[in-house]
């Protein structure tokens, strides 16, 4: 059995967290081969729904009790499937390959789930 891990102490130290921004760090360069007339409109929604993810973990991670730190996970968790229908609306329009993103993607949501139900079944 693996030594238990520390409790983390910051939201930089949480896994989910992690994957999270580097999600992000991936996304932004993926809109810089979108037609200029999307810059206001798919890649603006694309960067924000992207950026509210580990926003909403960070921002979460500092509540208190079990139902407020949930609340930012589920708010985490609809920017996250916002952001795998602009993927699918990226892709069917042509705009690049969203493999790479699609997997990063999937990676967070399986994360992102794993510490809610955590969150959610810790005793406190």
């Amino acid at each position: 059995m693996p030594p238990p891990r520390p409790a983390a102490r910051s939201f930089r130290d949480l896994l989910v967290w992690r994957k999270a921004h580097e999600f992000v760090l991936a996304a932004y360069p993926f809109t810089a081969g979108f037609p200029r007339q999307e810059t206001y409109g798919l890649s603006h929604q694309m960067w924000r729904a992207a950026v509210s993810i580990p926003a909403n973990i960070a921002e979460g991670f500092r509540r208190r009790g079990k139902a407020d730190k949930a609340r930012f996970m589920n708010l985490a968790e609809g920017s996250l499937e916002e952001y795998r229908y602009y993927l699918i609306l990226a892709h069917d329009l042509g705009y690049g390959d969203t493999g790479q993103l699609t997997a990063l993607l999937e990676e967070v949501s399986k994360l992102l789930n794993a510490y809610t139900d955590a969150i959610l079944s810790s005793g406190s």
